[in-house]
């Protein structure tokens, strides 16, 4: 399966559809971006995994998040600043031939993640 995420909305209780999302590769300090996308209506990764088994490589790697302007989209009046912008994960890969999911699960004042199934 590779590489994938999943967002759920805690405040809402519902998946974090349309919440923009960046995928960098890492190495030294240095985030180079992979891609862009945004989540689908049950706030996952469109179109498959982010990585395929084939296409996956050992590493480091960061998501970002951009969970400010997903809740002011849901009408959501944040301070400003808001205590929580955009939400950076950053995780290493290990095994190739393993599947690494990257669940979120965010509020406007919190935020857990977790290696999922």
């Amino acid at each position: 399966m590779g590489l994938s995420t999943h967002v759920l909305d805690t405040m809402h209780g519902t998946p974090a559809a349309g919440m923009a999302v960046e995928l960098h590769a890492t190495a030294g300090g240095t985030a180079t971006l992979v891609k862009r996308f945004v989540l689908n209506a049950d706030g996952r990764n469109p179109d498959g995994p982010l990585f395929d088994n084939a296409s996956l490589k050992k590493g480091t790697y960061r998501l970002v998040f951009d969970v400010a302007a997903y809740f002011r989209a849901r009408g959501v009046e944040l301070p400003d600043p808001p205590f929580l912008d955009r939400v950076t994960l950053d995780f290493g890969v290990a095994n190739v031939e393993q599947h690494y999911h990257v669940p979120l699960l965010v509020s406007p004042w919190s935020y857990s993640t977790y290696r999922g199934s």
